[in-house]
């Protein structure tokens, strides 16, 4: 049996009865994928991520990857996976027709990314060469387009993005990789770069690599850095492969998690020239190379949350069977029956705790892919865009971090026997917690909020967005009534939160410490924010579930109670929290940072 426990019944309820994507589904520009024609998709989408692609997903993690001669040979079973991916067309799901895609909404494009990462997390990695041919699409010339971008989607060619560097780490704008100048859009490239995932198999044909490197006479910092188009063989004139470029796996990680993954460490121009192409004929890396990163990071939110889901549902189905001890009414009678442990409170508690976050984690991704059918729809208004930057934060940082601590709470249902490798938990908990530190750590996300998605927005998509959760607030039904005021004190709270982080920002214009107020309460409005939108957007969907009660018939009637029942419980959990954050940032006095390094 498949580890592998989706929940495409919240998926559809998501897109279709809270989003209400069907009201466009079929339409320009989404002609392709009507109602039917989307679900028959994920129906099919949903059998793979249980069979064939997750097929592999133990002996990803249990065969240890070998870098011999700087080639890796992946295991058959990792292959097959990727077969039944690259062989139904799914990598192509979100491409547009014109590079021979399918042209899917995001909306639809995710949830299907959902179930395939949830259940083959490592393997699914390999399966970006599709994305970047579509950001050098975007952004590369019309000869790279033919010469690289469409070859890569029609030869289903692998694909990485190459920053990291050792010395460097999350400050990008450190690195030391250089591009020396040949002619037109030819660069030599020189440098090393650290935990490049993909960067090395024997699965694809060909591997397109993006690199970030300064050019001869670049400016310090981000700024000076441009993006390259690098293969990992070069391309004849006549499109076949040809000689081995001069980039290099030289090392393998031997990583906690995602073992199935190869993460690398890149060599370029080693021993041999490394040729680069300048993507679009112009030095705008950073700006180029958020295209993949910010897809990247809302990859690394879909994980976490479809992790959580699985991890959560293996702990319900375990519940469910695991017979132990009598009902706490008769624990004093050793006479009576033993029950299953999901009768037992505790175990209860715990169940609800991860079904409501795994629900809101869902909620979160799925209204982000939202804005992003919604930036499509209507180009002009820029609030979509700059709502979906604000989300990405929230969706990459905080499901992170609230997966993998809630992971083990999946594990502690399963008691003793979660600990071992019978069961799944203990690789979702090592497969997850790289969530938390690649494509931006926590911290990093939690200053990208504040300080570019609120303070440099002058809080103008916070503003709006907030309007849109108070508009429920004051007109949600009675049946919600305490819930909805909860919302509502919550989301002062973070406003009074801002209010403070804007307070001592400003302050650090006469008094540069002040700034460290700041810092010390930024992933906590991480938190606080997140938890807020979440209880908003869980609300919503119970309004809906209860209306749909009256005439629901068989599971559905049970689904929409849970619904409710988890949109009651995640605002009881989080929320009260808000107002403990708001009065520890109000209360900072910077502390913290005064204290010498030595007391540590």
């Amino acid at each position: 049996m498949s580890h592998y426990r989706s929940n495409l019944r919240d998926i559809e309820f998501n897109l279709f009865e809270h989003l209400g994507v069907d009201g466009y589904y079929g339409t320009a520009p989404f002609d392709t994928f009507d109602r039917d024609t989307a679900m028959d998709a994920l129906r099919e989408v949903e059998r793979l991520a249980r069979e064939d692609f997750g097929a592999s997903f133990v002996e990803a993690d249990r065969t240890k990857l070998q870098l011999v001669d700087g080639e890796v040979t992946l295991p058959d079973s990792v292959k097959s996976s990727l077969d039944a991916l690259f062989d139904g067309d799914w990598h192509l799901l979100g491409i547009e027709p014109d590079l021979g895609g399918y042209g899917a909404p995001d909306s639809l494009r995710w949830a299907a990314g959902e179930m395939f990462v949830g259940s083959n997390p490592a393997v699914f990695l390999y399966a970006s060469g599709a994305l970047m041919a579509r950001v050098i699409a975007s952004v590369g010339t019309p000869e790279q387009v033919e010469t690289w971008a469409r070859p890569m989607v029609e030869r289903r060619w692998g694909a990485t993005m190459i920053l990291t560097e050792p010395d460097a780490g999350s400050d990008v704008g450190a690195g030391t990789s250089k591009a020396i100048h040949v002619e037109g859009d030819k660069y030599h490239l020189e440098g090393v770069k650290r935990f490049i995932t993909s960067g090395e198999n024997d699965y694809f044909e060909n591997i397109i690599h993006l690199v970030l490197a300064r050019r001869e006479g670049g400016e310090p910092g981000t700024k000076g850095l441009s993006m390259f188009i690098v293969p990992k063989y070069h391309v004849n004139e006549d499109g076949t492969i040809g000689e081995r470029n001069g980039i290099y796996a030289t090392n393998l990680e031997d990583k906690m998690g995602i073992r199935g993954s190869t993460t690398c460490e890149m060599s370029m121009g080693l021993d041999e020239p490394c040729i680069g192409y300048l993507v679009g004929d112009v030095h705008e890396g950073i700006k180029q190379m958020f295209l993949v990163i910010e897809d990247a990071r809302m990859l690394i939110g879909v994980k976490s949350a479809a992790t959580l889901s699985t991890g959560y549902l293996n702990a319900l189905d375990y519940a469910k069977e695991r017979v132990q001890s009598a009902d706490l009414t008769q624990a004093s009678d050793k006479t009576a029956p033993r029950v299953e442990i999901i009768r037992h409170p505790d175990v209860r508690r715990m169940l609800m705790l991860q079904k409501s976050y795994a629900e809101g984690l869902r909620a979160l991704w799925m209204y982000a892919a939202w804005t992003l059918d919604k930036m499509q729809l209507e180009p002009d208004d820029e609030y979509w865009a700059k709502l979906n930057d604000l989300l990405l934060p929230m969706v990459k940082g905080y499901s992170s971090e609230k997966a993998y601590e809630l992971l083990a709470q999946s594990l502690q249902v399963f008691g003793g026997s979660g600990f071992t490798r019978d069961y799944p938990i203990e690789q979702y908990i090592r497969d997850a917690k790289i969530d938390t530190l690649y494509e931006g750590t926590t911290a990093i996300q939690a200053l990208d909020l504040f300080f570019r998605k609120i303070a440099r927005d002058q809080g103008q998509t916070i503003m709006r967005f907030a309007q849109d959760i108070m508009e429920y607030v004051k007109g949600g039904s009675d049946e919600f009534a305490g819930e909805r005021q909860a919302l509502g004190e919550a989301l002062e709270g973070v406003q009074n939160h801002i209010g403070v982080l804007v307070g001592h920002s400003m302050a650090s214009m006469q008094e540069p410490t002040e700034i460290y107020k700041t810092g010390l309460h930024t992933n906590a409005l991480l938190e606080s924010l997140s938890e807020v939108a979440i209880a908003w957007l869980l609300l919503e969907h119970a309004e809906k579930a209860s209306a749909a009660l009256p005439d629901a018939e068989g599971d559905d009637v049970a689904f929409y109670e849970g619904k409710i029942a988890s949109a009651r419980f995640f605002v009881r959990d989080a929320l009260p929290k808000v107002a403990v954050r708001t009065a520890a940032a109000q209360d900072e006095d910077g502390w913290l940072m005064d204290l010498p390094d030595e007391a540590f």
